[in-house]
């Protein structure tokens, strides 16, 4: 009788009909899986299509001669020993963007964390204030360049009319290579409400009581900066300079028209204009991008400092992360 019953077909434990646990848990981690991809897929579709294929597209050109028109023919390194060796203006170029990655986003994060802080102790007139600061941000970055580069004319500028009057010097600023850069970090600097705006919330956002047991204990207002204040927002610090770093690093708009402006060619379309001015001193690396492929038509060259570009701003990105994950584990 038991046999008859352990025998009956699809009924027995040891029917190979019947799924096994093990193939339940694939199917059920296949489903997620599908799942999650499904839900990735914007991502990944975005992702594929606006990073990765261009990424592979530029490696693929840098070792092309390519113009834009004839079909690319391989050249080997020959793009890479031109733009190292031969191109003249790529060394000059790479360090004006260092330099305005140094100095123009140091500065601009502590006059935005500086205003930040000035404004939330502000008793009065708060909303003045922040909309004062945060109104140029807005300014089209042609407006504003253009307006900077009246106001700062070496000639008729109301600048050097008022340092004149004060009988300081009078700089060249834009027309002057020794001045254009500053004159650029001051324009950025200028439009600073977006960094100013960051700060305030997460100034705001740092718990009382820590302050309160701070002054308990006897601590100064550096003190409390020190061990309270820049503890809590150091994760916005690190957003603002590593944000910071990636535009600077694709700084084009500004330099060029101040260039165009002070070297009194604005307006004619027709010209042909070589970026940099004055004397190379606004050289950027997102210009150079520019000159080589839509000005010298050489496609191939333009992918090389392309591909500097993007290496040197993942360099300086993972250090900072890597130097912020110090700080936060030495904090703890």
């Amino acid at each position: 009788m038991a046999l008859a019953f352990g025998t009956r077909k699809g009924t027995g434990p040891t029917d190979p009909a019947a799924p096994s646990a093990q193939h339940l848990l694939r199917r059920k981690r296949r489903r997620e899986a599908a799942r999650t991809l499904a839900f990735l897929s914007p991502w990944l579709i975005g992702f594929g299509v606006f990073f990765l294929y261009p990424l592979i597209s530029t490696v693929y050109f840098s070792f092309m001669k390519y113009d834009g028109f004839s079909a690319p023919t391989f050249n080997g390194l020959k793009n890479w020993d031109y733009v190292f060796n031969d191109y003249p203006f790529f060394w000059q170029g790479l360090r004006n963007t260092l330099w305005l990655v140094v100095i123009m986003v140091s500065l601009r994060v502590a006059f935005g964390l500086g205003i930040g802080l000035l404004i939330t102790k502000i008793k009065s007139g708060v909303g003045f204030f922040r909309t004062a600061f945060y109104l140029p941000y807005l300014a089209p970055p042609v407006a504003a360049t253009v307006a900077f580069a009246f106001l700062l004319n070496p000639g008729t500028g109301p600048v050097n009319h008022f340092l004149g009057d004060l009988g300081l010097p009078q700089p060249g600023w834009f027309a002057d290579p020794t001045w254009s850069k500053p004159a650029l970090t001051m324009l950025a600097m200028w439009g600073i409400g977006d960094l100013m705006v960051i700060f305030m919330a997460a100034l705001l956002d740092v718990p009382k009581e820590q302050y309160e047991a701070a002054e308990l204990d006897g601590a100064g207002p550096f003190q409390r900066f020190r061990y309270v204040t820049l503890p809590n927002i150091s994760p916005i610090i690190m957003f603002a300079v590593v944000t910071g770093v990636i535009q600077t690093m694709q700084y084009y708009t500004q330099a060029i028209v101040a260039g165009k402006v002070a070297g009194g060619i604005a307006g004619n379309s027709g010209q042909q204009f070589e970026p940099g001015y004055p004397q190379g001193s606004t050289w950027t690396l997102p210009q150079m991008v520019y000159n080589l492929g839509f000005q010298r038509f050489d496609t191939g060259s333009a992918c090389v400092v392309a591909l500097v570009l993007f290496a040197i701003a993942m360099a300086v990105t993972s250090i900072l992360l890597r130097r912020h994950s110090g700080f936060m584990a030495s904090e703890d």
